[in-house]
């Protein structure tokens, strides 16, 4: 179970998130990240809506059965009894009730004019209803938590029966009222001063759930919690409609690390990186590379001012230590690098450059020159390195010898377009000619070049294309600009990504994946944490 049932936190991905545009998630997709967040030691997790969304009936159906929580406790969500309907006759309440879930979530109006208009029931009537649900639920054992929807607007326009819809739910049995700020428009010191508030009013005990729409969620989560709350709701990697939730990872990050507070299982914070990742490949959403603690680039420095100070000591620029939540601290080469910079870079790939300052400024030059021709390193740290080996060994590592390519493409008569490519090389001192086809250029192009070497190189039939992302740079050039291409490769136990660059796209594509495959070999033939094996395998 949960590490502490005097802090809550609470997780509702699967339901709230889950409405984010865009987002559409099975019952597989759930039960696999109800088992990630499981796994990040968060208390609850809720589960869905069983009774009124057939897909989340079914996952609490396979859930008894497919999933042994470690750490978490399922929350059912789902609405209190209709007006003037019984909660022990209102099917939706029975479906909660039969869902197996320990603990039932309502979601209840606090806003006068909610009830009035989108209940079309009386004030009186509501309270009846969040009253007689609650105690239902509570006389067929289950814990009740209760989230008050559009609390902080109803609170500003009728502070009186907000105050009653939280006093009532706390006196019926409900563990936790959550005051919700549902469009997520309320800022941290009103927040503040607005849950001070009801904590001395009521004397209940209040949860929080925002939403990101002026981007306060995860400020105004931590005023709450300051304020006296002791339940916090969000989403993994703040997934939710509009603007999204408060992102619950950089929530507990926060109280972990600025606060002092114990809120997830020991050891358990330093997986926010890999689960963060792990979910949003579940869910089919990018993540996004700027989010705080677990984004690819929140612990990045590219400035060479930056670098200066960070090869004297890292804390000088970093907030907090990226191993706390599972990240790595990241050196970016580009136009603004300096000599530390890529010096710094060298060291994270394991080269030891400090001994060698004409290498480094050499290195360095370099890296502005390519940079101002459109090449891009901070994206492709592949290609920095195979050109890093070039400079430090005197040659480009090289696993075969290309004497020529070309591709075509053809319209056939069915209107479908298919492309063919023709690879000429040498590789294991053998000349091979192949043809591939692809249904464009690159994609046959790939196919050919890995056919030809695989003879030679066996491993390569691990290597797979994965993303391929395109930049015209000099837009006013029209057809004749400069290109620039990204791609990455993935072998099944990681990823790289490599950079060409042309006025020809294909041509640029073409210098991107012959990169790609070559630092895949070396990437093979080497062992990362030993420079003299990877000079030799380069040389």
């Amino acid at each position: 179970m949960s590490i502490s049932d005097e802090f809550h936190v609470y997780d509702t991905t699967l339901r709230d998130g889950a409405q984010q545009e865009g987002l559409a998630l099975s019952v597989a997709d759930k039960i696999a990240i109800a088992q990630h967040l499981d796994d990040l030691g968060v208390g609850f997790i809720e589960g869905g809506w069983p009774g009124a969304v057939p897909k989340d009936t079914e996952f609490f159906e396979r859930a008894r059965t497919e999933l042994h929580l470690r750490n978490a406790t399922f929350a059912a969500f789902g609405a209190t009894c209709k007006p003037e309907t019984a909660a022990a006759d209102d099917q939706q309440v029975a479906a909660l009730r039969e869902s197996g879930a320990a603990v039932v979530t309502l979601v209840a109006k606090s806003h006068d004019a909610h009830v009035e208009r989108a209940l079309r029931t009386t004030l009186d009537e509501n309270l009846r209803m969040i009253t007689d649900t609650v105690r239902h639920l509570r006389e067929h054992g289950r814990r009740v938590f209760l989230d008050t929807e559009h609390f902080f607007d109803g609170y500003r326009a009728n502070r009186a029966y907000a105050l009653e819809v939280v006093r009532v739910a706390a006196e019926a049995g409900a563990d936790v009222v959550a005051l919700c700020d549902t469009n997520g428009g309320t800022l941290p010191r009103e927040l503040q001063d607005i849950v001070r508030d009801v904590l001395e009013s009521t004397g209940a005990r209040l949860g929080i759930h925002c939403h990101n729409d002026a981007g306060c969620a995860v400020a105004n989560s931590i005023a709450a919690v300051e304020a006296g709350v002791t339940h916090v709701q969000g989403t993994i990697n703040g997934y939710g409609e509009r603007t999204g939730n408060a992102d619950l990872l950089a929530i507990v990050a926060n109280l972990e690390l600025k606060r002092s507070m114990q809120l997830l299982p020991p050891g358990r914070l330093a997986e926010s990186f890999r689960i963060a990742h792990a979910i949003a490949e579940v869910t089919n959403v990018p993540p996004s590379t700027r989010q705080p603690y677990v984004g690819v680039s929140a612990f990045a420095h590219k400035a060479g001012l930056h670098a200066s100070a960070i090869k004297v000591d890292p804390d000088l620029y970093q907030h907090t230590d990226p191993a706390l939540v599972g990240n790595d601290m990241r050196m970016l080469v580009s136009e603004m690098a300096g000599r530390a910079s890529v010096e710094l870079k060298g060291r994270e790939l394991g080269f030891d450059l400090g001994s060698d300052r004409e290498l480094v400024s050499r290195v360095t030059d370099r890296v502005k020159e390519m940079e101002a021709r459109g090449y891009t390193f901070e994206a492709a740290d592949a290609s920095f390195e195979l050109l890093l080996t070039e400079e430090v060994t005197g040659r480009r590592a090289s696993f075969f010898d290309v004497e020529s390519w070309r591709v075509i493409t053809e319209s056939r008569a069915d209107g479908e377009a298919v492309s063919e490519s023709t690879v000429k090389l040498v590789a294991a001192g053998e000349r091979e000619i192949v043809t591939g086809e692809g249904n464009g250029p690159v994609n046959a192009l790939d196919h050919a070049l890995r056919t030809a070497i695989e003879r030679a190189h066996p491993v390569v039939t691990k290597f797979e294309l994965v993303d391929y992302k395109v930049r015209i740079l000099d837009q006013g050039h029209g057809t004749d600009a400069v290109i620039r291409v990204l791609i990455e490769t993935a072998d099944g136990e990681g990823s790289w990504v490599t950079v060409g660059v042309g006025h020809n796209i294909v041509e640029a594509s073409w210098e991107a994946l012959v990169d790609g495959v070559t630092y895949g070999l070396l990437r093979h033939n080497a062992t990362h944490d030993d420079n003299a094996s990877r000079l030799e395998v380069a040389r």
